[in-house]
């Protein structure tokens, strides 16, 4: 009974991760409604090996709730400011072919393992998206989409970092003047 319930719990689980959308989390070769491939760079500080996350953006403007999305690339040297290695991300809860998916990149430097522990880090502008890829349950495959919309993005430090600098330096004088 015990293998019977483990087997179908293993089937549902498969079964369901075709049902999930996929998203082409690149930025080189793209190819253009005319047919035309290009790069499209991120500008903003990004050095060698930043990483890049993606995050799904849910909720009306103002309110929004971001949910990182499993999967991360890293940057090249600027200026090219593309992903060393593109990668294929799978959005968990969406549909195949739902349209209309908003999701945020979100990027950082130095040794942190999150965009959320990191002192220097940035986001890009909410993409929406077209029909996710993926298989579906009936009918042929669905090409994941592209992104399209990361510029002007730029890592800056935390706010906090500075703060703690500032105060550190007013310490230091405050301290001089006695």
């Amino acid at each position: 009974m015990k293998k019977l319930l483990v087997t179908l719990a293993a089937v549902l689980v498969s079964v369901s991760a075709f049902a999930q959308g996929s998203i082409n989390f690149n930025n080189r070769n793209l190819t253009s409604t005319s047919g035309a491939i290009y790069h499209q760079s991120v500008n903003g500080s990004l050095g060698a090996g930043s990483t890049a996350q993606l995050y799904l953006v849910t909720g009306a403007a103002g309110s929004e709730t971001f949910t990182p999305i499993p999967g991360t690339t890293t940057f090249r040297a600027a200026p090219v400011n593309a992903f060393v290695n593109p990668i294929t991300v799978t959005v968990p809860g969406v549909a195949v072919g739902a349209t209309g998916t908003r999701v945020q990149m979100r990027a950082w430097n130095g040794p942190a393992t999150s965009w959320e522990a990191a002192t220097e880090r940035g986001v890009s502008n909410i993409i929406t998206l077209g029909a996710l890829g993926g298989i579906p349950a009936s009918g042929p495959p669905v090409t994941p989409p592209n992104l399209d919309g990361l510029q002007d993005f730029a890592i800056i430090p935390e706010p906090s970092t500075i703060t703690l600098g500032l105060l550190g330096a007013a310490a230091l004088l405050f301290r001089r003047r006695k």
